[in-house]
């Protein structure tokens, strides 16, 4: 199984746009972590939802995957992840919505069939 991690950002408004480059900047970084699964970690933004409502305020997004729940684990608590976002994010996020699920494979092409989320064992 593959794990995909997302992250949504949204930003205080009196943070700068400087510091937003810098944040993506540094988060793009991760990717290079041996948790990562063959370096697929993908940093987006600002933005471009039309109408830029939907997009609900969040102006960033994180899309990365990882071999196994362990690894997402491992990236977590990982000081170069703790180190971005202690310095880049906590202290100016507004708001941050994370969303992790497994997938068959590695190319995350292939989602696991609703029983498997809803009853993962196959038992009652």
């Amino acid at each position: 199984m593959t794990v995909i991690h997302i992250v949504l950002f949204k930003f205080r408004e009196d943070v700068s746009d400087s510091h937003k480059e810098t944040f993506v900047t540094e988060l793009r970084k991760l990717k290079d972590l041996p948790c990562v699964l063959n370096s697929r970690l993908v940093v987006g933004g600002p933005s471009i939802s039309d109408p830029i409502a939907r997009s609900q305020g969040f102006q960033y997004a994180l899309l990365s995957y990882h071999k196994d729940r362990k690894a997402l684990e491992e990236y977590q608590a990982s000081d170069e992840h703790h180190k971005v976002t202690s310095t880049y994010l906590w202290p100016f996020k507004e708001d941050v919505i994370r969303f992790d699920f497994e997938v068959d494979g590695e190319d995350g092409s292939s989602v696991l069939p609703i029983d498997n989320l809803v009853n993962p064992g196959g038992n009652e």
